[in-house]
């Protein structure tokens, strides 16, 4: 699935991935491949994504997520990474 994640001043990171984790405000989720249709709110936490079998970290701010056919978008104020 590709992903990209926006912060105000840049793309940090566009590219295909096989999962992310994301701090929702009601608790840390999981995106696969093929998740239905979503919109969330995100809150100060820990993401982390899979992409060619590596994994990456990174603290990031509030913020929200959209999921629609395969694509994930995550817009955040900003991320430190771990």
């Amino acid at each position: 699935m590709q992903l990209e994640i926006l912060t105000p001043e840049r793309t940090f990171y566009s590219g295909e991935v096989n999962s992310i984790t994301l701090p929702g405000t009601l608790g840390s989720f999981q995106i696969l491949n093929n998740h239905a249709p979503l919109i969330s709110s995100l809150t100060r936490g820990k993401l982390s994504f899979s992409a060619g079998g590596r994994i990456r970290e990174m603290a990031v701010t509030d913020g929200f997520v959209e999921v629609n056919h395969n694509k994930v978008t995550v817009c955040i104020d900003s991320i430190k990474g771990l």
